[in-house]
C-alpha cells in the first residue's frame, strides 16, 4: 500500500485529501481543497495561492487515475465546489474525466440540507451516480456509519475510512479527537497508520473541557496505533503544533503531521498569514486581478523561494515557511 497525503495545512492549505494505492485499487478521498477565506483581516496570501495552484493539479491528476474517489463529507475543503471561490476546486474542472470511477459518500439521508444542495450539484455536473457507503465493504474498503464531525450532538457528521492490505490505514477526516465513541470505533479497527483531523484548538470558543477530552482521546490513540497522522484543524496555529509535538513527547508511538509523513518541511501558512503579509506586502486589488486573471502568482513564489528555506530533492522548490525545530516541549 502506498499512500500520498494531498492537503492539509501542514502542507500549506486547508483540506484532508489523500490518494491511496493498493494492488488493485487507487482510492482518493476527499478530494477537496481551500484556502481560509480570511483570516486576521486578510485574503490568502499570493504563496498561499500558489500552492493552492499546484495542490489542485495533483488533485486532478489523482482523480483521472482512481477506480474509487471516497467523500467523507460535502465540505468545501473536502470536495470539489460547484460555485467555488478561487481558492476551491471547481467541479468544472472534473466533468469528463475518469466517467467510470466509483464515487463512495454518506448514504443521503444523513446529509445536512446544505450538503444535500452540493451532492446535487455534483453528481448532475459530473453526470455520476453517488454510492451510499455507510457500513459497507468492498474489497480492501471499509466504511464506517456517519460519525460526528466533533462533539457528539455536532448536527454534521463525516465517514471514516478503513483500507487493508498488509496494513490497516485508516481515514478520519474531521472528528477533532471531541467524541470519546467515534475514538472507540476508530480503535476498534485497529489502524496502523491514522489520518485524522486535530482539535480547532485555534478557535476561540473551544473551551478548556474540550480540548482536554480531545488530549485524552489523542493519548488513547497514540497508545494503540503506530503511527498516527494528525493535521487540518490542529495545525491553522503554531500553538497546534506546539500540541501535537507535546503528544508525540508523551507517546511512545510515532506522530506527526502530514508534512513530516511526506517528509518535507511543515508549511504553516495559514497560522503565518500576516507574517506572509508582511514580509511579502501584497498591492490593494491584488485578489480582484487574481481572480479575473490579470495577475498570477509567479512573482510571490520567486520571491519566497528568495526569502525563505528551500527544500530539495523529490519535492523540490517548496519553501518552507516556519522553523519548527526549536518547538519547546510543554506539559501534556
Amino acid at each position: 500500500m502506498k499512500i500520498e497525503i494531498l492537503t492539509a495545512e501542514s502542507l500549506g492549505v486547508r483540506g484532508l485529501c489523500c490518494f491511496i494505492t493498493t494492488k488493485n485499487r487507487k482510492i482518493l478521498i476527499d478530494p477537496g481543497i481551500a484556502l481560509g477565506y480570511m483570516r486576521n483581516k486578510l485574503l490568502p496570501h499570493p504563496v498561499q495561492i500558489a500552492i493552492d495552484e499546484r495542490i489542485k493539479k495533483k488533485i486532478i491528476h489523482a482523480w483521472s487515475k482512481a477506480t474509487d474517489i471516497v467523500i467523507s463529507h460535502f465540505h468545501g475543503d473536502h470536495v470539489p465546489m460547484a460555485e467555488a471561490n478561487p481558492y476551491q476546486l471547481d467541479i468544472s474542472r472534473l466533468s469528463g474525466l475518469n466517467k467510470n470511477v466509483r464515487i463512495w459518500t454518506k448514504n443521503p439521508e444523513r446529509f445536512s440540507s446544505t450538503e444535500k444542495k452540493r451532492a446535487a450539484a455534483f453528481s448532475s455536473i459530473l453526470d455520476v451516480s453517488l454510492i451510499p457507503a455507510e457500513g459497507k465493504k468492498d474489497g480492501p474498503l471499509v466504511f464506517s456509519e456517519s460519525v460526528p464531525h466533533g462533539e457528539a450532538n455536532s448536527p454534521e457528521t463525516v465517514m471514516m475510512t478503513r483500507i487493508e492490505e498488509n496494513k490497516i490505514f485508516v481515514h478520519a477526516s474531521d472528528i477533532q479527537l471531541l467524541d470519546d465513541n467515534t475514538v472507540s470505533r476508530l480503535i476498534a479497527w485497529k489502524p496502523g497508520i491514522l489520518l485524522a483531523a486535530g482539535p480547532p484548538i485555534y478557535l476561540p470558543w473551544m473551551t478548556e473541557d474540550q480540548i482536554r477530552k480531545a488530549r485524552k482521546n489523542a493519548l488513547r490513540i497514540s497508545q494503540t496505533v503506530d503511527k498516527v497522522i494528525l493535521d487540518h484543524h490542529l495545525l491553522r496555529s503554531v500553538d497546534g503544533f506546539k500540541w501535537l509535538r507535546c503528544l508525540a513527547w508523551k507517546t511512545n508511538n510515532t506522530v506527526i503531521c502530514a508534512a513530516d509523513f511526506m517528509n518535507i518541511p511543515p508549511r504553516l501558512l495559514e497560522a503565518n498569514r500576516a507574517y506572509l503579509y508582511e514580509i511579502m506586502p501584497v498591492p490593494d486589488g491584488w485578489h480582484d486581478d487574481y481572480a479575473t486573471g490579470k495577475v498570477n502568482t509567479d512573482f510571490y513564489w520567486d520571491m519566497a523561494k528568495n526569502h525563505l528555506s528551500v527544500q530539495t530533492g523529490s519535492d523540490c522548490d517548496q519553501p518552507m515557511f516556519l522553523n519548527t525545530s526549536n518547538v519547546k516541549i510543554m506539559s501534556f
